[in-house]
């Protein structure tokens, strides 16, 4: 995709995108909590995109994009860059329509992304640990294989596919004050905005930070992309930039972005696992930490809580680490 591609998607995209990945995608739930009702003050619907195909909401983003393919353009395959959850929607996408997929991974992404990426029949190449080896490798896959380039994020396609998620939460839901997703590059709060602009434009939108990866969050304070080269998160799928695609959404609508730190991070998402029953991830924890930290902005008030993915190793799990 060339930068004049590069077009702010419409509602129309998403409403385009919905009927194009609703073969090959799950609708998932939307679960309640009265522990954490109780905890926070405020009514939380919990929109799991943990039971999500690859295990991730990015399966919709990644299936938009394959499937609007032209077969001459399929041919060639698809790449991305990716710390794991694009990437093994993308392999996922591209394996359900036959194609090649090639992921560049940095050499520090969880073996069990890794591992789950090849799984699907796709290509790992890995990079340093950094945005801008993750970059520069890339452009070097593209230019050997001539595959299409999927953005992780900055990518009209597939940010119109993740705006079907919250579109769903609020059917399910009904009408919410608030809705809070976590944010690194901010796809699927770009796909939040998109949506919730459009058919629910009284409800606030947060986005939800690891303190240690803050890049948004000072962004949103200065009024322009301040980007971090490779932040050090436990949360490993919000250490990416914003880019100017999802700048336009965060900058526009997001009320405000919460912060979160490690710590907080790793406590929230034991308390999921415990009092829930269900495997999220430490990206999808810094929502519930955000609201934990906050609870004046949230009380009294129904908030929908996405929960991005459910994706880790479950030998190195957060509390159990030395």
């Amino acid at each position: 995709m060339t930068a004049s591609d590069m077009t702010i998607p419409c509602f129309d995209d998403v409403t385009a995108a919905r009927s194009r990945i609703e073969p090959h995608i799950h609708r998932t739930p939307v679960l309640t909590s009265t522990y954490f009702n109780t905890l926070t003050g405020a009514e939380l619907f919990f929109k799991c995109e943990n039971f999500q195909k690859a295990g991730v909401f990015k399966a919709r983003g990644a299936s938009n994009a394959v499937f609007g393919l032209s077969d001459d353009m399929a041919a060639k395959g698809v790449a991305t860059h990716s710390s794991g959850n694009h990437g093994l929607s993308l392999s996922y996408a591209a394996g359900k329509r036959g194609i090649p997929a090639t992921v560049v991974m940095p050499l520090t992404a969880p073996d069990a992304k890794k591992d789950a990426v090849r799984g699907y029949g796709a290509t790992v190449v890995e990079c340093e640990p950094s945005t801008s080896s993750r970059e520069a490798v890339f452009a070097d896959v593209v230019a050997q294989t001539g595959a299409d380039f999927i953005h992780p994020y900055n990518d009209p396609r597939v940010i119109a596919g993740q705006a079907t998620c919250s579109m769903e939460l609020h059917e399910d839901a009904g009408p919410l004050d608030a809705v809070i997703a976590p944010i690194g590059g901010g796809g699927m709060v770009s796909g939040t905005c998109l949506t919730l602009s459009n058919i629910s434009p009284d409800t606030k939108i947060y986005a939800a930070e690891p303190k240690n990866a803050d890049d948004a969050y000072r962004s949103l304070k200065a009024g322009y992309i301040i980007a971090d080269d490779a932040p050090d998160t436990v949360a490993d799928g919000l250490k990416v930039p914003l880019k100017d695609l999802t700048w336009h959404f965060v900058s526009t609508f997001v009320t405000d972005i919460l912060l979160a730190k490690e710590q907080e991070i790793i406590d929230a998402m034991y308390l999921i696992w415990q009092r829930m029953k269900i495997v999220v991830e430490p990206s999808s924890a810094v929502t519930l930490a955000a609201i934990l930290n906050n609870k004046e902005q949230f009380a009294g008030k129904r908030v929908g809580v996405i929960l991005t993915g459910g994706n880790v190793d479950l030998k190195k799990l957060p509390w159990m680490q030395a």
